[in-house]
């Protein structure tokens, strides 16, 4: 279905939310439709985040909103979908558009199998009525259930429609690039140059996938790193678990802005336990390149501040490799927490794999390297 009638029969004129790539022909269309605009289009830091800031559109203009995501976002709208918007509570009307992955019997990575085994469960346990939409799912069967769907709407309750792996399309293209030159990848290799045997737990996405090829490349072992291939916004939380029991090691976490941003209050933590022995890199590109490149708002705010706010005795921000590499090793000898912010550009391989060890393999050899 082409996703410009998908959202004509929903019929809303306001959307936030995370991009997700199974929802690539939507979070294009919107953004050359509306690019980020508050009054109809606004990326927001976490699903939570989204669905408060939908809350807030009804509370105004009486109007239904609509979120999407990516369906491992739905942890992270329990609590608002409870306790805000519940007919029990606020009775807030919200339309949730949800990208399914790790549907069964579709093979996905392994962060998305369960996750893809309970989508609709969650959605029902949270009293979400949800309907599935798939390639062979026609314009008048959708606009039969939005029907149905209005009523529910006018009673204060959510409702969702899940989305099958192409199951919408969309004709035109958005390109997102910015005006940084250094690559990711090249900035991995610089990273585990200057770490050496030090453990590493890098971010979810495109990240991992190259930190796992540069070892390879380098013929080193996958010992040394925790590859966090799901969990978005906690790779710096569990790099702190990790350095405040092994107080002897410097531990580094490699970062996104897309993740700093989802769990950003990590940082205070970070900050008040300011662990000596730990070093936080946060790749900056401004996009969640990722699922297809859409921007955060990490170009616009100044994450150095930021961080020293938070406690951070050290913090800077590089956007060459003479000053990364510098920075690099000063943090490396330094005997206190610090944080290095590297501006990045916007793209990777095409050819960019994922890791062949499974998820158990990674822990495994992880700890028993830490030990």
């Amino acid at each position: 279905m082409k996703v410009e009638k998908f959202l004509e029969i929903i019929g809303s004129d306001f959307y936030t939310g995370v991009p997700d790539s199974q929802l690539k022909a939507l979070c294009n269309y919107l953004m050359n439709t509306y690019g980020i605009d508050p009054k109809h289009h606004i990326i927001a830091a976490n699903e939570g985040n989204c669905t408060a800031l939908a809350a807030g559109y009804h509370l105004a203009t009486g109007k239904v909103p609509v979120v999407y995501m990516q369906n491992s976002g739905e942890g992270n709208i329990i609590n608002p979908v409870a306790s805000l918007l519940n007919d029990k509570v606020y009775a807030i009307p919200v339309v949730f558009v949800v990208g399914w992955r790790g549907e069964p019997g579709i093979h996905d990575e392994p962060q998305h199998i369960y996750q893809g085994e309970v989508t609709v469960k969650l959605l029902e346990d949270m009293d979400i009525k949800a309907f599935v939409v798939g390639k062979e799912t026609t314009e008048d069967e959708l606009k039969s259930v939005m029907k149905e769907y209005k009523a529910v709407l006018d009673s204060g309750k959510d409702v969702a429609f899940v989305i099958r792996k192409g199951a919408l399309s969309y004709d035109a293209e958005v390109e997102y690039k910015n005006d940084n030159v250094m690559v990711r990848e090249d900035i991995i290799k610089h990273i585990i140059a200057v770490t050496g045997e030090d453990p590493i737990v890098s971010t979810t996405g495109k990240a991992s996938r190259e930190l796992f090829e540069a070892r390879v490349a380098n013929g080193q072992s996958h010992k040394y790193d925790f590859l966090t291939v799901g969990s978005m916004g906690h790779s710096s939380s569990i790099a702190l678990g990790v350095a405040i029991n092994k107080p002897e090691r410097k531990i580094w976490c490699v970062d996104g802005d897309g993740a700093v941003l989802m769990h950003m209050g990590s940082m205070a933590v970070l900050g008040a336990n300011a662990p000596k022995n730990m070093v936080h890199v946060v790749i900056n590109n401004g996009a969640h390149e990722t699922v297809g490149g859409m921007p955060t708002v990490a170009a616009k705010i100044d994450l150095v501040a930021i961080a020293k706010a938070c406690g951070y005795p050290n913090a800077v921000c590089v956007d060459n490799f003479d000053d990364l590499d510098k920075e690099l090793k000063l943090a490396k000898d330094r005997n206190e927490l610090s944080l290095v912010e590297v501006k990045c550009s916007i793209g990777a391989r095409e050819d960019l794999g994922r890791p062949t060890t499974t998820a158990i393999e990674n822990k495994e050899n992880f700890m028993e390297y830490l030990k």
